[in-house]
């Protein structure tokens, strides 16, 4: 297995080297068909475009590749590094994530009950002092410390999307045609 949290002080300063804030980071699946995930933002657009991912995905294999051979593995055994934008309906994960997008609806999955409820489904109201306060569609108003808080993420709605800045599709184009270049070739090999 990996530990998120040694891998987490391994990127983040790699993210932030090329003006990245670190949004997540995630190992998941089993065996050969695990996956680390990372994902980061460009604080100035709140997304990461193609080229950025390059560079940050680049670093991250130096940096892994590196510590391998000074004999620490982060992630035993073969996985596969995935590395993006949060995107529109993006996970929230930081503080500043829970304040940022306050008054839009998310999902929230708890690690421990509160007022009997372990999912929560509503309008983040926002967070003070650890505590996130959410307008859930049943139960009303809840909060919940932040450390109880498994997993969240923002519901793609009207208000979200007109809230969000223009997506920069740069480049996506050109690695949909790679990859399709790639399947041609596969093909033809068979």
């Amino acid at each position: 297995m990996a530990d998120t949290t040694r891998l987490t002080e391994v990127i983040e300063p790699l993210a932030a080297a090329l003006g990245f804030d670190l949004v997540r980071v995630k190992l998941s699946g089993q065996g050969e068909e695990r996956t680390l995930q990372i994902m980061a933002e460009d604080p100035a657009t709140g997304q990461l475009v193609v080229e950025q991912c390059m560079a940050l995905s680049r670093s991250i294999s130096a940096e892994i590749d590196s510590l391998e051979e000074a004999g620490e593995d982060l992630v035993v055994g073969a996985y596969n590094l995935e590395v993006s934008s949060p995107g529109i309906d993006r996970p929230l994960t930081r503080e500043k994530d829970f304040a940022n997008w306050a008054g839009h609806e998310a999902n929230f999955s708890l690690s421990q009950p509160v007022d009997d409820h372990r999912k929560l489904r509503g309008t983040l109201v926002g967070i003070e002092d650890g505590i996130v306060t959410v307008e859930d569609k049943k139960a009303g108003r809840v909060a919940v410390p932040l450390a109880h808080i498994h997993s969240a993420k923002l519901v793609l709605t009207n208000a979200l999307i007109a809230a969000t800045r223009p997506l920069d599709m740069s480049g996506a184009d050109e690695v949909e045609e790679i990859i399709e270049d790639t399947l041609e070739e596969e093909k033809a090999d068979d």
